[in-house]
């Protein structure tokens, strides 16, 4: 298994955290689907999937990145860092841009069940996004160091680990939030 056992733990509790938002939403919109896919139809899908696309984009970063670190190839891991990094902003301001026409639109978290949570699981992603660039960057500087330890590679293993988890969690949002009908 790659990273830390630590990570692992971290990250299984956080999909847990997720999985019983997801289950939350499902309740509340079983509850009222009618009142769930007409809010649905104030969210930006072309939005959602750029961010999609961003997010991808940058796990594969991630995983050039880590995979250059495991072979030493400082000049490959670094720009790969980057480039994830820069996707992961790239999302951070598209997520910016939907949640500004939202509450011009007079739609927040107390406006419905659907926007409740709505905001809740969004917010959530993007906390989780902005630690995931952080630990990203940590990595580009650890990467940068010549002769990385066995442990040292680990955190590296760990921070990739942690930043595809966090694409893993807006796979299921996207079609939650965007496309279920």
């Amino acid at each position: 298994m790659p990273g830390e056992p630590g990570v692992w733990v971290v990250i299984l509790g956080e999909l847990t955290i997720f999985a019983v938002f997801f289950g939350a939403f499902l309740w509340g919109r079983g509850e009222d689907p009618e009142l769930f896919v007409a809010a649905q139809g104030h969210l930006s899908q072309w939005r959602a999937v750029i961010n999609t696309v961003l997010l991808l984009t940058s796990s594969l970063c991630v995983a050039g990145a880590v995979k250059a670190v495991r072979t030493g190839s400082v000049t490959v891991a670094r720009p790969l860092l980057v480039a994830a990094v820069l996707g992961g902003v790239g999302f951070w301001l598209v997520k910016i841009l939907e949640y500004a026409d939202l509450f011009g639109d007079h739609l927040t978290p107390a406006t419905n069940d659907f926007f409740m949570y709505y905001f809740i699981l969004t917010w959530l992603h993007l906390l989780h996004l902005l630690v995931g660039m952080a630990v990203l960057v940590f990595l580009w500087f650890l990467a940068g160091r010549s002769g990385l330890t066995p442990k040292q590679i680990g955190y590296v293993e760990a921070g990739g680990c942690y930043w595809h988890m966090v694409d893993v969690i807006w796979i299921v949002l996207f079609p939650l939030l965007y496309l279920l009908r």
